[in-house]
């Protein structure tokens, strides 16, 4: 890679060198011996007054303990992006572009969780969500936790588990890795009645 090539990501990938170097807390020298280069080369390297060698990158890359794909990534010009609404569920889904196969669900829920254990749902995978507002009920195998405005619960999915809200509507913002997503759209298809689900 040369700075004519493209001297944003030239400069993107010293910057981001020397911040990956810094947040480990290491010194010029510290990295150059890590990555069996000279301490002059590498300072040359972070003050683009050396050429960024293909060579040079991957050795700096296995010592920064990244990927050499991660250290050159271009900035990416999708930001921000848009949530897929599902009105009938009253839920809004963004899938992250950083961790693929990850879901992030906010919902409104207005029902309390299912009185039958039955209509609990057990699948592979791992959930996180976090209630935004309001108080909700997290049934999760034989316990019943109560989860209000700001706190957090944490479970792998092959625990039966419900959620619902509680004295009121509530908000969650769920985190779902892609079996537990799969888990949930495969419920959804059963022709099941729609309820709240985690």
């Amino acid at each position: 890679m040369t700075q004519d090539t493209d001297g944003d990501l030239d400069s993107l990938v010293r910057k981001r060198i020397r911040a990956l170097r810094m947040a480990q807390g290491w010194s010029l020298e510290e990295l150059a011996a890590r990555a069996r280069l000279s301490q002059s080369t590498l300072s040359r390297i972070e003050t683009g007054r050396r050429r960024l060698a293909l060579d040079q990158l991957v050795t700096l890359a296995r010592a920064l303990d990244t990927s050499l794909d991660q250290l050159v990534e271009t900035a990416a010009d999708d930001v921000v992006s848009h949530p897929a609404i599902d009105a009938a569920r009253g839920q809004q889904s963004w899938p992250l572009k950083a961790q693929p196969g990850v879901t992030v669900v906010r919902q409104r829920m207005t029902n309390p969780p299912p009185g039958n254990p039955s209509r609990m749902r057990a699948h592979p995978g791992h959930e996180w969500l976090v209630v935004l507002s309001g108080t909700a009920t997290l049934l999760l195998g034989n316990r019943r936790l109560r989860i209000e405005t700001n706190q957090a619960a944490e479970f792998p999915t092959m625990l039966p588990h419900a959620i619902g809200a509680e004295g009121g509507p509530c908000e969650i913002l769920g985190i779902f890795d892609r079996d537990a997503r799969r888990g949930h759209q495969r419920g959804e298809d059963t022709g099941r009645p729609a309820r709240p689900s985690s």
